[in-house]
């Protein structure tokens, strides 16, 4: 039996990296990429902005022959949107089944939690430069006959220096 040829030429990275984090997303938290990437259609635009879907729970079978049950998925909601979420739940999960091609869940639990986490805006503390900084720094950019250049280079000079306390 041949090997199947590789396709030949540039692969996006969107694909191949769906390929290696797929498998270990559905063994830590059940979920698959393809579940994520296609959230945005999945929720509508307006919920996809507030929610993130977290992970799929499968109702472990009492027995081998157990018929199949559907999934919980858990969802990660800003806390303003979470009585929308709750009353658009049943057509989520029908859109969700519908991405699926099966049954797949049959309901969504809600976990009120932010979303999309901004990092701390942190302003360093600039000490204000005195007169022998700045004539270092004028020393350092007079040989520079374009204007915005040396512009901007006295700006990073200034913020450089402000940065670092002064030598004793």
């Amino acid at each position: 039996m041949a090997r199947p040829q590789a396709p030949k030429g540039a692969r996006q990275v969107g694909e191949l990296v769906a390929n290696l984090v797929d498998p270990v997303l559905a063994r830590k938290a059940g979920i698959s990429i393809s579940l994520l990437s296609a959230w945005p259609e999945i929720a509508g635009a307006r919920l996809a902005e507030a929610t993130r879907p977290e992970r799929l729970v499968w109702n472990t079978k009492p027995y081998d022959d157990a018929p199949f049950e559907p999934a919980t998925l858990i969802v990660a909601c800003e806390g303003a949107f979470v009585l929308r979420l709750q009353h658009e739940s049943n057509e989520l999960v029908q859109r969700i089944n519908a991405a699926f091609g099966y049954h797949a869940v049959n309901r969504v639990k809600i976990v009120q939690k932010p979303v999309h986490i901004t990092p701390p805006n942190r302003k360093l503390k600039m000490r204000p430069l005195n007169a022998q900084d700045h004539d270092f720094i004028q020393q350092a950019t007079q040989s520079i006959e374009n204007p915005r250049l040396k512009a901007a280079l006295e700006r990073y000079g200034e913020t450089i220096l402000g940065r670092n306390q002064p030598k004793k």
